[in-house]
This record gives C-alpha cells, structure tokens and sequence, in this order.
C-alpha cells in the first residue's frame, strides 16, 4: 500500500457545549444563506421560494464541510444519509454529503498525543519501533495509524477522536433538529424511534474493547471462507478508545473500478462480497452494517477481500431473518401471499393498512430482490436498481401511501444499498442467483 497523503487537520470539538456550539453556527449559517437566496429571488422579480433558496448546492457543500469538521456521530449520521433511502434527502445534499464517505480531517499531532497519553500513560511512545504520525485513514469515529512494535509486528491503530463516546446523544439530537428544520426528514418516519436506533448503535460503535470481541468473532465464522481475511486483534494494545489490529498491505476496492483491471478479478471480489451479505444473514445472524467501501482492501498475492471494520454490527434474531427469508423465496417463487406475510410480521405493512399501500410494499420488495431473482448473470452498474427503486418508492409515497420502514432495519438497509453500490462501483457481473440459493 502507497505512502498515505497528507491530510489536513483541524482539532476536534470535544465537549458537548462546544459541538452544540457547532451545530448552532451552522444553522444559523444556512439560514442566512437561504435569507440571501431568496432575497436575490425577490430583486429578480420572482416570487421568494423558500425550499429552492435553503436546498442549494452551496447550502448542501456547507452542511457537508461542517459535519465533516464535527467528525464523531455527526459526520457518522452524514454518510449514513448519504447512502440510506434515496427519497429520504434531497439529491443536492445527497451527492455533497456522499463526499464525506471519502473525506475526513486528522487530529493535529497535539491532540492525537494527548489522546495516546490518556490512553496508554505517560512514556506511551516506549511501547512502539515505530509510530507513523501521518493517519492512513480519517473517518467519522476516529483515524487509523501505522505502528511497530517490538519484535516486528506491524499494526493498524483505530484511535478515537475524544469526545466522540459523550457526544452521541447531543450530537444525534443536533442533526435531527437541523434537518426536521430544514424539512429534511418526512413526518411520516418516526424520527424519535429513528434517532433511538440511531444513538444505540453509534454509541455500540464507539467501544473499540466491544469491537475487538466483534472481530474476533467475525474471524471464527469466516475461518472456512479463504477469499476473506480478518485482522487479528492485539489485546496489549487495545483499550475502550484505541482499536489494535494487524496491519495488511492491500489496495482499496476503488482501485479495482478502472477498465484495466481484469473483469473476473472484479467479479470475483463482487462474489465475495455478495456471498458475505447473504451469509452474514441467512446463516450467521450476524451482520456487519458499515459497508463503506473504504472498509475493505483487497489483497492481490493472496486475492483476498480484506475486511478491516466490525464497529458496526447487528445480530438478529431467528424470527426476523426467517422474516427476510420467506420474502426472498416468496419472490423467487412469485408467491404474492408469503411476501405480504412476511411483510407484515417484520413491520412493513399492517393488514389494517389500505390494499394499494401493502400492494406498493409488495412491489419494492419484489424490485429490490431482482439481483438474486434474476436467473443467470446480473449486471449491476447496468440495471440502474437504484434509480428504479428510488422512483417507485416516491410514487407509492405520493400514491396511495408507503409504510415507513421499521427502526430495527435501518442499519441493515445500509448493509444491503452499501453492498450494491459498491458491486456497481467495480462493475461486477456475476450471477448473484447462484449465489443466494445456498442461504435460502
């Protein structure tokens, strides 16, 4: 793997007064702009249209440079918006938020000792050959660093950004306020449960000891699966804010988009990554939620799908995946009845619901499944899924209605859109029929 680039740093607001502060700030800059907008609208001669003067390109790249400044739960709910129900945010805020997937500011070299100070005691730098200060990865919860320890071993380090464990309530809070302001969020999604599920799971995501059990577990179930590696954890090093793992040499999925790379090479890693999802699933209940594609390297000496991030999971119960189960065969089996069932026991639908409103259920169940439907080979960045489903979802909306998806299946959905993109990132055609069948 290269050098990693310099990356700009900028300090971490770490109390919540100071992140409240942030949020603050910001609201009061988008509303200036807005005001701007529609008084440029007004001298112009048209009548002030307040939703076309807030939601602004300029409106969407401020949201998305201040967030990306906040890092923490903030940052984290930005990228989760970016790729979770497309009718959920409108498509200017969408495509700048989607820039935090990739981008991220590093500690300055200050607070990164003060943290690593905290952490380990005084006399920290001891413990290491070497310590790389220039980040390899800045993301939302915290940026990674190359190190050495005595006797050789090469390890990734998983430092959290401080503040991040306190501020996940306040900073949940924050956001949802700002985008129910700015008419972001439908009122018929039940922010409340939402923004539940939402804090549980970050706040899960901030315990690096907790993801340390995660990936060591991950590494058991995937043990007869070759095509997939897993870092092994180091407990010396490891503590409740810094995650200690192996270091793997590898290049990011991205660099296997490009036309040079051989087409069996990325199908073969879209395979892996299908096969994952459906056994993650079906078979383990055990699912990792975070498939930002900057969480996997592929390796080429061995032609490996590296996994490197397991704070995001979700285990599920018998019923529920039973639930996803019968859905998938009801599809592959056009039987209409064992999908609406199965769509009523998981939450989305009610039999009290209208028939057109369960019908529209049906009919996005049945549009999202056409990967694994579809018999033979299925090319994603040619089926434009996403567009379809996207348009379906808003005319069952304006229609006859649409069930909010349930709390529970909020980080799973990002499972499932996350993994799709990135099988049309790499251009993949692969029969994902073939696939599935050994989980259904």
């Amino acid at each position: 793997m290269a050098n990693p680039p310099d990356r700009k740093r900028s300090a971490v607001p770490a109390s919540r007064m100071g992140r409240m502060l942030r949020f603050g700030m910001l609201s009061s800059e988008i509303a200036i702009s807005s005001a701007l907008g529609a008084a440029r609208q007004l001298s112009s001669g048209k009548r002030p249209d307040l939703a076309s003067a807030v939601l602004t390109p300029g409106n969407a790249a401020l949201l998305a440079k201040r967030l990306a400044a906040l890092r923490g739960p903030a940052m984290k709910v930005g990228q989760m918006l970016s790729i979770q129900a497309d009718d959920l945010v409108p498509d200017e805020f969408r495509n700048a938020l989607a820039m935090l997937r990739s981008q991220g500011y590093a500690m300055p070299d200050t607070q990164l000792r003060r943290v690593l100070g905290r952490e380990y005691g005084k006399g920290w730098q001891q413990r290491f050959d070497h310590f790389d200060y220039n980040p390899v990865a800045a993301a939302s919860i915290g940026q990674v660093h190359r190190v050495r320890k005595h006797g050789g071993r090469e390890l990734a380090l998983k430092i959290q950004y401080p503040g991040v464990a306190r501020s996940v309530d306040s900073d949940v809070d924050n956001l949802a306020t700002l985008l129910r302001r700015l008419d972001f969020l439908p009122t018929k999604f039940d922010i409340p449960a939402l923004t539940a599920e939402a804090k549980r799971q970050l706040k899960l995501e901030t315990d690096y000891e907790g993801e340390a059990r995660q990936l060591e577990r991950y590494r058991k179930l995937v043990a007869d699966m070759p095509e997939v590696l897993v870092p092994r954890v180091d407990r010396s090093l490891t503590t409740r804010h810094i995650l200690a793992m192996d270091w793997i040499g590898g290049e990011p999925l991205e660099h296997l988009a490009g036309e040079a790379v051989p087409q069996p090479r990325r199908n073969a890693v879209a395979r892996t990554l299908q096969d994952l999802m459906f056994r993650e699933l079906f078979a383990f209940r055990f699912v990792q939620t975070d498939p930002n594609i900057a969480n996997y390297l592929y390796v080429p000496e061995t032609h490996q799908v590296a996994l490197l991030d397991l704070g995001s999971v979700g285990e599920y119960p018998a019923e529920f995946v039973d639930g996803y189960r019968r859905i998938c065969l009801g599809v592959l089996h056009d039987d209409t009845k064992a999908i609406r069932d199965a769509i009523f026991d998981l939450g989305y639908g009610h039999p009290d619901d209208p028939p057109q409103m369960v019908d529209n259920a049906i009919d996005i169940m049945k549009l999202v499944c056409e990967p694994f439907a579809h018999r033979g080979t299925y090319d994603f960045a040619a089926s434009g899924l996403i567009s379809r489903a996207r348009n379906r979802g808003i005319e069952a909306a304006f229609g006859h209605g649409l069930r909010a998806p349930p709390p529970a299946t909020m980080f799973l959905h990002r499972k499932l859109i996350g993994t799709f993109l990135i099988c049309v990132k790499l251009h993949a055609r692969i029969n994902v029929h073939a696939v599935a069948e050994k989980y259904l």
